[in-house]
């Protein structure tokens, strides 16, 4: 167990804004987080559960208790012909589990490759790029109920997983800690490259593997996407949009080559991206807050950004793109305001 007090964050989040926390907590197990709850309660203070600060934009100083864990083990729960069932730490490097499920022959994950943080968020964020989303591989979660301090499963079917969403980030917020996610991944490959230009990528390396389609993924996000270490980022900031039928029709009318996704509920998901770049905003810069040159949904930090300075950028985009096509952009990144 590790306890900080007044604690510069800059290196503990993506986006290296000048902010503090109060405290700052690391546990290894699911013995010392109950401790550390316990006594936290002493202290009346905020807690929040952080990762690795990839999908966080801070407004200010947190003022209370950051909680970081460092529970990293993995263990194979159960094996047959077809797949295995796989319980992972919520402190492990996403991609580091990424990579290990690859070079174990597990099939499922390899789509996911490269996206920055820890093994916990995936079910919170419901982590998802080129078609697959982490919630199609998540058997189910254990948690730690915050208020009783008792281990808890809760299973991917009453998670209510959605597009960059799940009930931990919404009525299950405040209440439970990812400890362990239990992944059931499969021992046949398989594989979904009908998004961008993953298969055209794909098809360079040769024939679909699960490690030419790892490095097809790493290829296009290296292009597209800034490393947060050189340039501070938190990935895409802004969710796709879904919008109804009528609304979809009435843009492209005047946009033809919006590109678009129809959803199993009658709904059409459109670009934010291409959005954003068709109200100019691609490669802007005001101060040391940015929109990326490569790609219009990361908004990065050129050095001395405040939290305050892009959130000041995010509305002004989102209001030129609901101005210009009556879309309402929503953000990704969890904003502390």
């Amino acid at each position: 167990m590790l306890i900080q007090k007044e604690i510069d964050l800059q290196d503990k989040h993506s986006f290296h804004c000048p902010v503090k926390t109060e405290y700052w907590v690391e546990y290894d197990s699911i013995e010392e987080l109950q401790q550390i709850l316990r006594e936290a309660n002493d202290f009346g203070l905020p807690i929040m559960p952080i990762g690795g600060g990839c999908n966080l934009l801070f407004c200010r100083d947190y003022e209370g208790i950051l909680l970081h864990s460092c529970i990293k083990d993995w263990s194979l729960l159960e094996e047959d012909e077809k797949s295995v069932l796989l319980q992972v730490g919520a402190g492990l490097n996403w991609d580091e589990w990424v990579a290990l499920s690859i070079e174990k022959g597990w099939c499922g994950l390899q789509n996911l490759s490269g996206i920055p943080g820890e093994v916990g968020a995936s079910p919170v964020q419901n982590i998802g790029a080129y078609g697959v989303e982490a919630k199609d591989c998540i058997e189910s979660v254990m948690v730690l109920d915050r208020e009783t301090l008792a281990c808890e499963t809760k299973l991917a079917q009453d998670c209510a997983f959605g597009y960059r969403m799940s009930r931990f980030k919404q009525d299950w917020k405040d209440r439970h800690i990812v400890c362990y996610v239990n992944y059931r991944l499969s021992k046949d490959a398989s594989f979904c490259l009908d998004y961008g230009q993953l298969k055209e990528e794909v098809q360079k390396l040769g024939e679909p593997s699960l490690k030419n389609v790892r490095q097809a993924v790493l290829t296009i996000r290296n292009s597209k996407l800034p490393d947060p270490d050189k340039l501070g980022n938190a990935g895409s900031f802004f969710k796709n949009p879904c919008i109804d039928m009528a609304h979809y029709q009435s843009i492209l009318n005047d946009y033809p080559d919006i590109p678009a996704w129809p959803q199993n509920d009658g709904s059409v998901k459109i670009s934010a991206a291409w959005m954003i770049d068709r109200c100019g905003w691609k490669g802007y810069r005001e101060g040391d807050a940015g929109v990326c040159e490569t790609q219009a949904l990361v908004l990065v930090n050129h050095g001395q950004a405040s939290g305050e300075d892009i959130l000041h950028l995010y509305e002004k985009i989102a209001d030129s793109v609901e101005e210009k096509f009556r879309v309402k952009l929503q953000p990704e990144v969890v904003v502390l305001k």
